[in-house]
């Protein structure tokens, strides 16, 4: 083929599909709970907004209040589509912001609930998406108390999008921040990883893998109180959504200043998913969850958070999956089967977009 303007295409019209950190608009990776989000979040809106409790930067912040310790969260969901084998968008509504109140150690009280319709849906589509957060709500023993209605023009929407925040009392005692880490903590997943995102795909793409993948998605505030039932000296928890369990683990390390190290065969990856990330070229460590817990915990408390933890319906599967090192602070590792290392790097973007 000769190298003409006709051949080569218009040159000026092609795209890169990976998004660019030096891009004056945004784009979809921004979204993604990795690298891009950060930057936007600490170049933009932590500078124009500013104050220490934000600087926090964790699921939930932890505020003090009339002498009472709250966490205070919220989430927006656009996840596509509005159901899917395990749940809907009304489920992750209410277990994402759950969840992210538990993570502080918090068991969740209210929460608002504020939906944006998109003209034209069909009604039956949102009874089914209230009924099943309403179902949800009450399944977490959490009250949705106030909320709000906004309807957009078609085509400036997709169907509903759903933004919650919750409250929740922490117990006297419980500090769970990423700056308690130290080396020699034991890191321990509460069950496999990457269901949910492959979930969604499978939908999405109408993909068919074999067998059935469903989301994981569930409210963690019971296994949450059951970890700290056995000490209050957990110092860190996160539920690794958006970015999964390798962008959950990268910012423990950034903001802890310890290294971690993770050994990739004891990291619990069904078969099911392991199949679909390896025929859509996907790294189940960067898959979103919806229903797991990461945690660092003192070594001495180690084995009996792990006990309790399997225990639980949704920790029956836990593991112990590496540990914090004073080496490589900041960097994840993983140690693989064939004996060598690979970084687990913060991702850019997001493998799988609008999932949550």
């Amino acid at each position: 083929m000769s190298d003409t303007t006709e051949s080569r295409g218009d040159i000026e019209s092609w795209t890169c599909p990976a998004p660019l950190r030096d891009r004056p608009r945004v784009v979809m990776g921004h979204g993604g709970g990795g690298a891009l989000s950060a930057e936007l979040v600490q170049q933009i809106f932590a500078p124009a907004y500013g104050g220490q409790t934000l600087a926090q930067f964790g699921d939930a912040a932890t505020v003090s209040l009339g002498g009472a310790r709250l966490a205070f969260s919220t989430d927006s969901f656009v996840v596509r589509p509005l159901f899917f084998p395990g749940g809907s968008i009304g489920d992750l509504a209410v277990n994402g912001t759950v969840n992210d109140l538990a993570m502080s150690g918090a068991r969740a009280a209210y929460l608002s609930c504020g939906f944006i319709l998109e003209e034209g849906v069909e009604m039956e589509t949102v009874g089914r998406v209230a009924e099943a957060l309403g179902a949800a709500a009450r399944a977490a023993g959490v009250e949705v108390a106030t909320g709000d209605t906004k309807v957009v023009e078609a085509g400036h929407g997709d169907g509903v999008y759903i933004n919650t925040a919750g409250i929740g009392l922490v117990p006297a005692g419980v500090d769970l921040r990423p700056q308690r880490v130290v080396p020699g903590d034991v890191v321990i997943v509460s069950g496999a990883v990457g269901v949910h995102g492959v979930a969604i795909m499978s939908v999405r793409e109408g993909l068919e893998f074999g067998v059935d993948i469903e989301s994981d998605c569930a409210a963690l505030g019971g296994l949450v109180d059951a970890m700290l039932a056995v000490t209050p000296e957990l110092h860190v928890l996160r539920d690794p959504t958006r970015g999964g369990l390798a962008a959950a683990l990268n910012e423990i390390a950034a903001a802890s200043g310890t290294g971690v190290v993770i050994r990739e065969r004891d990291v619990p990856v069904p078969p099911a998913v392991a199949n679909a990330c390896a025929i859509l070229g996907l790294d189940p460590l960067y898959v979103a969850n919806e229903g797991k817990l990461v945690a660092f915990v003192p070594r001495e408390h180690a084995d009996a958070v792990l006990d309790a933890m399997r225990a639980h319906p949704l920790g029956a599967d836990a593991v112990i999956i590496g540990e914090a090192v004073a080496a490589h602070p900041g960097m994840v590792v993983a140690r693989t089967g064939l004996g060598g290392t690979r970084v687990v790097d913060l991702p850019l973007g997001e493998q799988l977009p609008r999932i949550c």
